[in-house]
């Protein structure tokens, strides 16, 4: 019984999640890297009551990368940082990141602006999106194409966050 249960959970959370992650067919990682602000995001635990959140990638000599995470608690006005580190798989655009020991999920960049000025990025299930841009602000329109690609992805653009960046 137990394990039907388990059968009936896995397949109806799986037929539920109507989320596209496919991550961008062509990703050059050395243009990936560098400093990207979070524009929006969904809400969770890790990042909740943080403003002017950034993230900076580093290659590494060693072919991995270096995350370095960064946020204002808007309450306290601490400087939170989070440091972390990603690898790149066989699919262009996905890498793995973990912030806590052996435990590692998936980043997807599932949009991405011609001059990686912009990025779409989802986690490794529904609960997670964010809109990162190379500039603390985006254009009006820019952002709402972006909103576009994610509702077209199957994502609820109603939930994300804006985050303040102090602009």
């Amino acid at each position: 019984m137990a394990a039907a249960l388990l059968v009936i959970g896995v397949v109806y959370g799986r037929a539920a999640d109507r989320t596209d992650r496919t991550p961008v067919p062509s990703f050059d990682l050395a243009r990936y890297m560098g400093t990207w602000y979070e524009i929006a995001r969904y809400d969770h635990p890790f990042e909740r009551g943080l403003a002017g959140v950034q993230a900076r990638y580093e290659l590494r000599p060693d072919g991995r990368i270096g995350v370095f995470n960064s946020g204002t608690d808007y309450r306290s006005g601490r400087c939170k940082r989070a440091r972390g580190k990603a690898c790149a798989g066989q699919v262009p655009g996905r890498l793995r990141v973990s912030f806590f020991w052996v435990f590692y999920s998936d980043y997807n960049v599932m949009e991405l602006g011609g001059d990686y000025d912009w990025a779409l990025v989802g986690g490794g299930s529904a609960k997670y999106l964010w809109v990162l841009s190379r500039t603390p602000t985006l254009p009006a329109h820019t952002l709402n194409r972006i909103l576009r690609l994610a509702e077209r992805r199957g994502y609820r653009t109603d939930r994300l966050l804006f985050v303040d960046q102090g602009q």
